[in-house]
């Protein structure tokens, strides 16, 4: 499939690397020199993959998943998190949960989170690092569209544990009490 182009310019295709002038990067060894900033959360730099357990208003679901922290100098690291359900077979399902956003270091402890889903909610965590490799999150805002369950609280725990990086998240509706979301246990493949 290629893109329309004026008469008498070559067609370019529709997908493909894309090449930018500022380089993000997974890896301390290469792209921009690391911010000093980012060293409470350099631990969770890379791409992560592995599996999930998900519970929701349409039943409990195992979920497979791709995450990406990258740097690109500054003092936060971007996030991106992409999920496939998958069918009690061990087959892929379809496309579940994603989500994109930005850990923010703020001193030595600190860390603020700023996640926004596709389906119509953002959320803004702010926390700790509990130690060189676990963080503690609670939410400060939740914003969402109409048509988005009501969310009135969250919460997300992660941590690296014999190089595994594990994770929870909690979720409360108009009641008030968190209930568990989604947790995974994902390999660093990168």
């Amino acid at each position: 499939m290629t893109n329309p182009t004026p008469a008498g310019l070559p067609e370019q295709p529709v997908s493909g690397p894309t090449e930018l002038p500022v380089v993000d990067t997974t890896d301390v060894r290469t792209g921009p020199e690391v911010a000093h900033e980012l060293l409470s959360v350099l631990p969770l730099l890379g791409e992560w993959h592995g599996e999930g357990q998900a519970a929701g208003t349409q039943g409990d679901h195992r979920f497979g998943q791709w995450v990406r922290f990258a740097h690109d100098g500054r003092d936060f690291l971007s996030y991106e998190s992409r999920t496939w359900r998958i069918a009690e077979d061990g087959t892929v399902a379809g496309p579940d949960v994603r989500e994109s956003g930005f850990w923010r270091p703020r001193g030595d402890d600190e860390v603020e989170l700023l996640v926004a889903h596709p389906e119509g909610l953002v959320e803004i965590y702010v926390g700790t690092a509990r130690t060189t490799t676990s963080w503690e999150l609670a939410s400060d805002v939740l914003a969402r569209t109409p048509d988005h369950p009501d969310v009135t609280k969250a919460a997300r725990l992660y941590g690296i544990v014999e190089g595994a990086l594990m994770y929870a998240v909690d979720r409360a509706g108009d009641d008030g009490r968190l209930r568990p979301v989604m947790s995974a246990r994902l390999e660093r493949i990168r």
